[in-house]
């Protein structure tokens, strides 16, 4: 049976089923594990992670009565929180289709991962950062976020070790955009947001690339390290001229929580700016759906049910519900599988309700094969959605069949 109960609550002989919370929050590359060292169990309580789930068919039980949740309540609770965005959606620019977006926003990301890169080596080696360069960039990625948010976001999420960095900067860029447009924000205010979002990782740069990238177990040496680059990077770009204060505040500030949790200051809350509540959602979304050298990411839908468990004491609220409204509670690119018993992958979101996306079938579970591609809109159907499906359980190449990743 799993149950989620509180770090405190933690004893040697059980065994870990899942952290609840980003595995940027904790050094352990697994999430699954036997609690069997002292040190791990140390490490654990020490972290930012606030909350587990335990197994106890897998190891031992708690040892005297706490408050635990089952996995049926804490499912309904992280439901409840979505479906508080469901709202209609506002949209007040014009739009084209993910296809129409989808060949000018690769050419951005081939773009702006070599902007980046550039920009990131200036800030290894010390130089001034090419403010201008990077206002221009974050003016067509603006552009493209305006016409089809989805294209953009979904051709970032294909990272690789050596570019996650970099790609993650383009990503969150993206996401501060987008919900700054659904927060209603505009001009230079929606400017300097995704400015923000691009610069936020650039401490990154002082961090040794062999800890970095390591694909094991963190030490808690190493951890700490890592945690060393939000002020790194505000320090390096403190030292350029024309960066604003919206982006020094995001680039110290992303990793903090609103209980006060976070780092690098243990901001609670109160002294905490809007951009850099903005700011956490983003780097955590973007993080926890991207695959990692140590870590597969989660699908989109997933990701947005485990943050909803998290937000209690990790994330603004307000802020959280507007990014469900931003990126849909189906966001693009998840796969579906519909009571007619077709698959179907997520191209858009329908401008009536963020529980009806645009979709796109492809495939018969029932005949377990392909048949004609059909684009459906989940609001005008008697078709209704039976569940999230698993990409991998099907052996499918969403990217290749459909166009959408």
């Amino acid at each position: 049976m799993r149950k989620k109960i509180s770090v405190h609550d933690i004893r040697m002989g059980m065994y870990i089923d899942e952290l609840c919370g980003s595995w940027m929050d904790h050094p352990f590359w697994k999430t699954s594990f036997k609690l069997g060292d002292k040190k791990d169990l140390a490490a654990l309580q020490q972290s930012g992670i606030r909350e587990v789930w335990i197994d106890t068919s897998k190891g031992l039980d708690v040892a005297s009565p706490v408050q635990e949740v089952s996995a049926e309540e804490a499912e309904r609770q992280a439901q409840a929180v979505l479906l508080q965005a469901t709202t209609q959606l506002q949209k007040t620019e014009e739009r084209v289709s993910l296809e129409q977006e989808l060949e000018r926003a690769q050419k951005l990301r081939d773009k702006a991962k070599q902007a980046v890169i550039s920009m990131f080596e200036e800030a290894r080696m010390g130089k001034a950062l090419p403010i201008g360069e990077i206002s221009t960039l974050v003016d067509e990625i603006s552009q493209s976020v305006s016409r089809n948010s989805g294209a953009l976001l979904n051709l970032v999420k294909l990272k690789n070790k050596d570019d996650y960095t970099y790609l993650h900067s383009v990503a969150v860029c993206a996401l501060m955009i987008a919900l700054g447009k659904q927060m209603g924000m505009e001009g230079d205010a929606l400017k300097s947001l995704g400015m923000a979002g691009l610069l936020h990782d650039v401490g990154k740069m002082a961090v040794p690339q062999d800890v970095l990238n390591k694909p094991g177990r963190l030490t808690e040496q190493e951890f700490e390290i890592i945690k060393t680059h939000s002020t790194r990077g505000w320090e390096m770009l403190k030292a350029s001229s024309g960066v604003d204060e919206v982006a020094l505040d995001v680039c110290l500030h992303h990793h903090e929580r609103v209980d006060g949790t976070g780092y690098p200051d243990r901001l609670s809350a109160p002294a905490l700016s809007m951009a850099a509540r903005m700011g956490a959602v983003c780097d955590v979304y973007d993080a926890i759906t991207s695959n990692r050298c140590y870590k597969s990411g989660w699908a989109p839908a997933e990701a947005l049910r485990k943050m909803a468990e998290w937000q209690d004491g990790h994330f603004d609220q307000a802020v959280f519900q507007a990014f469900v409204k931003t990126v849909g509670i189906y966001p693009v690119g998840t796969l579906l599988k519909l009571k007619s018993g077709r698959l179907a992958v997520v191209t858009d979101q329908s401008n009536r309700s963020l529980l009806k996306p645009i979709v796109k079938v492809f495939f018969s579970s029932r005949s377990n094969a392909f048949i004609a591609m059909e684009l459906v809109d989940m609001s005008r159907t008697q078709d209704v959605i039976e569940s999230v499906e698993d990409v991998a359980k099907w052996g499918l190449d969403i990217r290749k069949i459909t166009g959408v990743c």
